[in-house]
């Protein structure tokens, strides 16, 4: 199992100025050690072809993976918007986008289910895999709508990317065997790696509050 850090983590330090996203890139290899990272798509300052390839020749120089791009509004969004996002990954060589599903209030299964759809099949054309994740309250909460979704979108390009601590420990060996990306969120321990022992991709580190601090810990 490799570790990454999400850039969601440092949400504020972004926000307020305080790091850029190559600082981030530069402190996660120089002063965390972490294996990869995981890169928002709110934190680029800019997405055009020069910037996203000065970003994947910094991290092969610091021998960091981009384990994958994270798009809170993939499974939401517009065609074009979702084809921006698709188009950052494959400039960096990122293997997976990470993003829950819409909230159950947003829209109806079906609706959603449209959009699995057409997203998959975006991924399918753009050799990206997708890694759903999971959060109270929208359509992939626990691991019986992970099941539902990967079931009825029926496609190789959906795959899980699950924090194992919102599902029971039950499902430990069903989600495993979908599971591309892991997330552990301050607060919550990952108290199941035995269960994902086996697992050979990256557990990403998180903060819901983006609070995390960029001095070495």
């Amino acid at each position: 199992m490799k570790l990454s850090c999400a850039s969601t983590a440092f949400s504020r330090a972004f926000e307020s100025g305080d790091v850029t996203q190559l600082e981030f890139l530069e402190r996660c290899a120089r002063e965390f050690a972490y294996d990869g990272v995981v890169l928002d798509v709110r934190h680029f300052p800019r997405t055009d072809g020069d910037y996203l390839a000065q970003v994947k020749k910094m991290a092969a120089d610091l021998g960091l993976d981009v384990a994958a791009v994270a798009d809170a509004t993939f499974f939401a969004s517009a065609d074009a918007d979702r084809d921006a996002t698709l188009a950052i990954a494959l400039a960096l060589g990122a293997p997976l986008i990470a993003a829950p599903l819409q909230a159950e209030t947003a829209c109806s299964w079906s609706a959603q289910l449209e959009r699995l759809g057409a997203a998959t099949a975006a991924a399918k054309a753009a050799n990206v895999t997708l890694a759903m994740r999971n959060a109270p309250g929208t359509f992939a909460a626990n691991a019986h709508d992970f099941k539902r979704a990967s079931k009825e979108t029926d496609s190789a390009w959906l795959r899980f990317g699950p924090e194992p601590a919102r599902y029971e420990a039950a499902d430990d060996a069903t989600m495993l065997a979908k599971t591309v990306l892991l997330w552990e969120v301050a607060g919550r321990p990952f108290a199941r790696r035995e269960a994902y022992a086996s697992f050979r991709g990256h557990l990403v580190l998180d903060d819901e509050d983006g609070a995390g601090s960029v001095q070495p810990r």
